[in-house]
């Protein structure tokens, strides 16, 4: 289950539509990084890969719409026997040009000399200033040139401007092909979810849990999409937590984010449950804030509704509560107004989801205009409430009782945006009070 080369061409040729007579060019991410003479793995540049499949490193692309014959430029590393035994296979000049499609190939150490004949005729250079600062200054040499020669030629690129406001609306937008394997990744990292439910027991260490896991993404071929998080007790209330080295207690609180990645397509869910024994009067009612949150949130996810929207119904519904409660004092409104809620809950509401985890495109258009839901987008929904024992009031809220310290609960689904409402890719996973009391 893979993006077929027609998606590819028809991505190439939306983004090039737009671009006129620019010229765009997308680096491939650097080689494996280097610890001690130990690589990591590989990962390609989410740009690069969408508009290519191409996936190893020392690669860039040039588009070029306005070019009488390579519009679409792939320079690649060439065959090398030697190194290959080192690092792996590479594909090479020849059958890159076949596998992908590109109307030209070739070797990367020929970028400088054939690059300005993809620049010649353009009127800008759209390009987005990355990490990669010695790649960085390649491209503004090559501008810079065209610049001092504009004088006598006329024309030449002018600017240079950021390819990823042009790009990233569509990758926001995900294909039938890429939806289905967003959905394939959901549907492991749900099964992972619920190895983890019936793995937790008392006496049964976070790393341990994290191992469970782990073995699920990858005996489905499936790589994990960010360092996972097995939050025990106080740990819950950490948001990135990952440790991962405690031992789960009888009658804390796990919570569990943890998604993989399928063909660069990730999924992303979180879940919190008592192990041991049923959760305390007070852990049961933040659990159920934090759902009615999620699921009043998740009823907002459909086309014309715009994306704020999402994150404004979950910080009503948990203001609401967390004053009925007595840990939040004041006015509704100028507390949800001024964000005095932000001890308990300090993140949004959600984000994009897709070939990055924290997906391509914008979530606003200037202070006004959120962006308007369309069938197409996956997003996440990740209310929760974290009450450290750390805890630092806003001022002039009251002081938090000894008896609701150290607890934290998240809950995120992937959900999709269909053509009446939305689908919530990771519902295999359970997430009521009663399947949620781990006994």
């Amino acid at each position: 289950m893979t993006i077929d080369a027609a998606e590819y061409r028809r991505r190439r040729d939306r983004f090039t539509d737009k671009i006129g007579k620019g010229t765009a060019i997308f680096a491939s991410a650097p080689l494996s990084v280097m610890h001690h003479d130990v690589e990591y793995p590989f990962r390609q540049e989410s740009d690069f890969f969408y508009l290519t499949g191409f996936d190893e490193p020392g690669a860039v692309v040039v588009l070029a719409p306005h070019h009488e014959e390579h519009k679409f430029v792939l320079f690649v590393q060439p065959k090398d026997l030697e190194k290959e035994t080192w690092t792996g296979y590479r594909t090479g000049v020849e059958k890159a040009k076949e596998q992908y499609d590109a109307d030209e190939v070739f070797p990367i150490n020929e970028l400088n000399e054939k690059l300005p004949e993809y620049l010649k005729n353009a009127d800008r250079i759209y390009y987005h200033l990355g990490r990669d600062e010695a790649f960085n200054n390649k491209i503004v040499r090559h501008w810079k040139h065209f610049i001092q020669q504009y004088p006598k030629r006329g024309k030449g690129p002018i600017a240079i401007e950021d390819s990823n406001p042009t790009l990233h609306p569509l990758r926001q937008i995900k294909s039938e092909a890429e939806i289905e394997l967003v959905r394939k990744a959901a549907k492991v990292a749900a099964e992972a979810h619920n190895r983890a439910l019936e793995f937790a027991k008392p006496g049964v260490c976070e790393y341990q849990i994290q191992a469970e896991i782990e073995y699920t993404f990858k005996s489905h071929g499936m790589d994990i999409a960010y360092p996972s998080i097995v939050a025990s007790g106080e740990n819950a209330c950490i948001l990135h937590y990952v440790e991962n080295n405690r031992q789960i207690q009888q009658g804390d609180l796990l919570l569990i984010d943890a998604g993989c990645s399928y063909h660069y397509y990730n999924s992303d869910i979180t879940r919190t449950f008592s192990v041991g024994a049923p959760f305390s009067k007070e852990q049961q009612i933040i659990y159920e804030l934090v759902l009615e949150a999620q699921l009043q949130a998740i009823s907002q996810v459909k086309p014309g509704n715009d994306y704020k929207t999402i994150h404004d119904t979950a910080v009503c519904v948990l203001v609401g509560g967390l004053l009925d409660l007595g840990l939040l004092k004041g006015d509704f409104e100028q507390i949800v107004e001024e964000e005095k809620y932000k001890p308990f809950y300090m993140h949004r509401t959600g984000h994009w989801l897709g070939l990055d985890v924290h997906d391509a495109g914008i979530y606003q258009h200037g202070e006004e205009q959120s962006v308007i839901l369309e069938p197409g987008h996956i997003l996440t929904v990740e209310p929760g409430i974290y009450i450290s024992p750390h805890i630092k009031p806003a001022e002039e809220q009251p002081e938090i009782p000894d008896r609701w310290h150290g607890i934290g609960v998240r809950i995120e689904d992937d959900v999709l945006v269909t053509q009446n409402g939305c689908e919530v890719l990771t519902s295999d996973v359970p997430k009521s009070v009663a399947e949620m009391q781990k006994i």
